[in-house]
């Protein structure tokens, strides 16, 4: 159950040399499609396409995070939840359910929004906005939302009426069956009908405002429950129908819809991915070299450890895997598929709960170091990955070695080398590089280069890797 990037102004030149990195960046293993349609190139901002998702921060936290760490670590985007006007509510989930499309959120005004735009965009990170446009608020329901607007069940004030939404009026019963997953209810919210010419126009003019606010791309949440034709037609009544978008798509084996339909609009996530990661580190992590085998082409899919949903309902690993989970999103950084989105978000006993502190009508400031919010985005490993993966941008894996279980070892052509232990124990071993020759900081051990890896003129080094630990090095970090 799901609960719910415009091409950067700054950037139009460079699409094209990114684009042919990419392409020269593909997994050998991933699997390729017949055809495709075409698409915008993926957008590069600052120092890398990597996407961190920074779940249910506020604006203001926002725009201080990307001046102060997101910028600096290389991150290339970051992804916010919903900007739209929303229901009432402690509950993390009132935030994906809209009542208008006003810029008006318990995570922040309008003007705040267009503050941490301009932030971030001074420290070179893009905004990708969560884009809730499947449906409104939940059937059945009344009252005013966060910013004063009126709704119920057949009328939301000044947005839609009855009309605008589909003739079905129950919740999905088959999952196998497309009519119902795309025209009835999911979890009673109310369904729009995207097929109509005003629902288009409505949806298309809201991209339109938050792209003239800076955004740079979107997430469409729910995007399974929208055929894909309605939103090609949608995106193409932009003012700027080359944005990008990536689409959520849960793509699950028996089901009629699949990620791949909605390739004509933008990417989509691949979860197939973390459902792989989450099985591998809790068997044997040397099948994670065929990570790509059947799945999206990896220049189209969006790939991540977690998110908001996944991390709630079991279906991949969490912050609750300790140690595990730092390996992969090590991994997931290092390894040349999809592009990668990292998540952030808060610890939580009860699936419901919102974030720390939250009232009806608005989230406190995100606190590092302090309460329950996770920061993955400073943690040692990660931004050092985030390095890491910058550096190895479009080399291929070379010098893969296993030990038949849950040690491998990989390089990324001449400019970088990972090892991961998902072992109880610390191993000590020699490996074999394509590096050459020098002493490199150790990425994920510290962010200082206090601990170093000497490689030889031969391309070897030796080097103890700690019990569920990792070490990382590159050409650009050296000692």
């Amino acid at each position: 159950m799901t609960r719910r990037p415009t091409v950067p102004r700054r950037l139009l030149a460079a699409l094209a040399t990114f684009a042919t990195a990419l392409t020269l960046g593909l997994a050998a293993t991933a699997a390729t499609p017949t055809a495709e349609p075409a698409r915008a190139a993926t957008p590069v901002h600052g120092d890398g396409d990597v996407i961190l998702n920074l779940f249910q921060w506020t604006w203001d936290s926002v725009a201080t995070e990307c001046t102060n760490v997101i910028g600096p670590a290389g991150f290339g985007y970051v992804q916010v939840s919903p900007p739209a006007e929303h229901i009432r509510g402690t509950q993390w989930w009132t935030s994906y359910q809209p009542v208008s499309y006003r810029i008006e959120s318990k995570l922040g005004t309008r003007a705040e929004f267009r503050n941490m735009v301009a932030a971030c965009d001074a420290a070179g990170v893009g905004v990708i906005a969560d884009a809730v446009v499947n449906h409104m608020a939940g059937a059945g329901q009344s009252g005013t939302g966060v910013a004063g607007t009126t709704y119920s069940d057949d009328n939301f004030a000044g947005t839609y009426g009855a009309q605008d939404f589909n003739d079905c009026r129950r919740n999905i019963a088959d999952y196998t069956n497309r009519y119902d997953v795309q025209n009835c209810r999911l979890v009673a919210l109310q369904d729009l009908r995207t097929g109509s010419d005003y629902v288009r126009g409505r949806l298309a003019a809201y991209f339109d405002d938050l792209v003239s606010l800076g955004v740079d791309g979107f997430r469409i949440d729910a995007a399974k429950h929208i055929p894909a034709s309605d939103l090609e037609a949608i995106k193409s009544r932009m003012n700027r129908s080359n944005v990008f978008w990536v689409h959520e798509v849960i793509g699950a084996a028996g089901e009629p819809i699949q990620p791949s339909e909605y390739l004509g609009s933008g990417d989509s996530h691949e979860f197939d991915y973390a459902r792989q990661l989450r099985h591998d580190f809790d068997g044997q992590i040397r099948n994670l070299r065929f990570i790509g085998d059947g799945k999206l082409r990896s220049d189209r899919a969006g790939v991540f450890v977690d998110n908001h949903d996944t991390e709630r309902n079991g279906e991949s690993m969490s912050y609750k895997w300790g140690a595990k989970y730092v390996l992969a999103n090590t991994f997931l950084l290092s390894w040349p598929y999809g592009s990668p989105t990292v998540y952030s978000g808060y610890e939580f006993s009860n699936t419901d709960a919102g974030a720390p502190g939250a009232t009806e009508t608005s989230v406190p400031d995100a606190t590092c170091g302090a309460g329950r919010w996770t920061c993955t985005q400073r943690w040692t490993e990660v931004r050092g990955m985030v390095g890491f993966h910058n550096a190895v941008s479009g080399t291929q894996v070379t010098n893969w070695w296993d030990d038949g279980g849950n040690l491998v070892a990989y390089g990324r052509g001449s400019r970088g080398y990972v090892v991961l232990n998902n072992t109880g124990s610390t191993v000590q071993r020699s490996f074999q590089t394509s590096l050459p020759a020098g002493t490199y900081c150790d990425v994920v051990a510290s962010a200082n280069c206090s601990v170093t890896r000497t490689v030889n003129g031969d391309g070897w080094f030796t080097a103890s890797v700690p019990a569920y630990g990792a070490l990382a090095i590159h050409v650009g970090a050296r000692g």
